[in-house]
């Protein structure tokens, strides 16, 4: 047997090895530190409040943590030149007129914004910020994250945001344009509840 070919079987019986050692049964099996949340029994979260609240967090340079960081930069989460996993932001997108009749559903899931609060939805567990990557990652809680971590902690404003949002999806057989969402907001300012 040549060298290479020896090293390469040992390698894969070590790797056998490794696997069998990690406790066993079938590699689907979840983790047992998974904690899955509450049933949401499908529920959805605000695109009124993404699009007021989380999508400015997505493109605004924020200051914090020693650093000043931008999601939607180019070799981060910038959906053309980006890097960063599963999160894919447009920078420059358009608020949408949801008072517009003519922004239907269909016509607002066709636009860059709605791009952006699908594809916050891959990364986040709706009810459980502490499990989302979308919170997880910029505080750089039990993750990595190559932009390193952008808010200080918890408390951060803009954590506090995330969280939020991710805590209160809206009830129970409304999408994620439903006016409920408007209760995200307070009612004599407008600006976002945390």
């Amino acid at each position: 047997m040549t060298p290479s070919r020896n090293r390469l079987i040992t390698f894969s019986v070590a790797a056998a090895a490794l696997v069998a050692g990690c406790g066993g049964g079938s590699p689907l099996d979840n983790a047992e530190t998974v904690q899955n949340p509450k049933a949401t029994g499908g529920r959805k979260l605000s695109f009124i409040y993404f699009q007021k609240c989380i999508q400015p967090l997505l493109v605004t340079r924020i200051t914090s943590a020693g650093g000043t960081n931008r999601c939607a930069d180019s070799g981060c989460h910038d959906t053309v030149a980006g890097t960063g996993g599963a999160l894919r932001v447009v920078p420059a997108v358009t608020d949408v007129d949801l008072s517009d009749p003519a922004n239907t559903p269909d016509v607002i899931r066709q636009s860059d914004m709605y791009k952006n609060f699908y594809s916050t939805q891959g990364v986040t567990v709706i009810g459980a910020p502490s499990q989302s990557r979308l919170f997880q990652k910029p505080l750089l809680l039990n993750t990595l994250h190559g932009g390193g971590q952008i808010f200080d902690s918890q408390a951060d404003p803009n954590a506090q945001l995330i969280a939020y949002w991710i805590n209160h999806p809206m009830p129970e057989s409304q999408d994620e344009f439903s006016t409920a969402g408007n209760a995200l907001l307070d009612p004599n300012t407008g600006e976002c509840l945390r």
